[in-house]
């Protein structure tokens, strides 16, 4: 199968009551792994490079890796996703060399702004075949080029998200409901809470259309602890609890990021095996187990918190 967008996808879930996981990509151990999981669990994927992974591995290695999956899964519906295009510039050189869906992120800027430049990449993507995700209201946290302090966060504001859908014609809108990016999302001794009554009102307001959640990674702290106990030093990481994910899942998100969760499984894995085997220096074995965690956590996402199993 093709690469494809994830219009059709996207309808399905909504009407499912799943979502599709997006997951980040900056190298092929990481593909390898969510692919393989979302394959034998029959599951839909939406593979996605950030800014920071193009810089790193280069668009054309990442779209050649995607493909190379897709060729080895022909069974497997996969988009191939820009995450956070900061300028219609980024977003047109995506579309024009092989993703299938591109977001256009200007929730940093006014709302005319946001729309306007949304509008503009919908209109260059829609007439070469790919789709876009844009975003109303401002997610706190950090993650690749993303960096928001907590005090310049916004809510999505429902009152606008009609008309903001209505005069882009984006396919899918991410919306701030208390997602955060990177593993340090919440302070100690706080209980996360997802305001799913701004995700109700905004279905409300926009009925059958396609929501995507970012910053949604768990921050599983068996991973953490594995990489503190192997020479790592990281304090009072904490994610997003699953139970919320799942149930902004089985209404209007058709679409959660993960990301953080993928880095701390393969950092993990790669921590340990050095701890175990202080002799290797063979990337094949070490990269092996931090990808075997990586495929481990794509396949618990896809079964608990996604309920993207068994849908092709």
């Amino acid at each position: 199968m093709p690469i494809v967008t994830s219009t059709e996808l996207f309808k399905k879930a909504y009407d499912g009551g799943y979502a599709i996981g997006a997951f980040n990509i900056n190298n092929m151990e990481i593909v390898q792994a969510i692919t393989e999981a979302a394959a034998e669990l029959k599951s839909p994927v939406i593979l996605q490079a950030s800014q920071g992974a193009r810089k790193y591995a280069n668009s054309v290695y990442l779209v050649k890796l995607v493909e190379a999956a897709a060729e080895l899964h022909p069974e497997l519906p996969i988009v191939l996703h820009l995450d956070h295009g900061a300028d219609f510039a980024t977003c047109k050189d995506c579309v024009d060399n092989g993703f299938t869906s591109v977001m256009i992120d200007y929730s940093s800027h006014d709302f005319e702004a946001n729309v306007e430049e949304s509008r503009k990449v919908a209109e260059y993507a829609h007439e070469r075949g790919a789709v876009v995700e844009a975003e109303l209201g401002t997610l706190a946290g950090i993650e690749d080029a993303v960096s928001v302090d907590a005090d310049k966060a916004m809510f999505t504001d429902p009152d606008q998200v009609e008309e903001f859908v209505n005069r882009t014609g984006v396919d899918s809108l991410a919306i701030a409901i208390g997602t955060s990016h990177g593993a340090y999302k919440f302070k100690p001794g706080t209980d996360p809470k997802l305001r799913l009554d701004i995700l109700a009102e905004v279905s409300r307001r926009l009925p059958g259309f396609p929501i995507v959640l970012h910053g949604s990674s768990s921050v599983p702290q068996e991973y953490v602890r594995i990489i503190n106990e192997n020479g790592g030093a990281l304090k009072d990481a904490i994610g997003i609890p699953e139970d919320q994910l799942r149930e902004a899942a089985k209404g209007a998100v058709c679409k959660i990021n993960i990301d953080s969760d993928l880095r701390l499984g393969l950092t993990a894995g790669v921590r340990q095996h050095f701890a175990e085997h202080p002799d290797h220096f063979d990337p094949r074995q070490y990269l092996t187990d931090g990808r075997k965690n990586v495929k481990d956590i794509v396949a618990h996402k896809i079964t608990a918190v996604l309920g993207s199993d068994n849908k092709i």
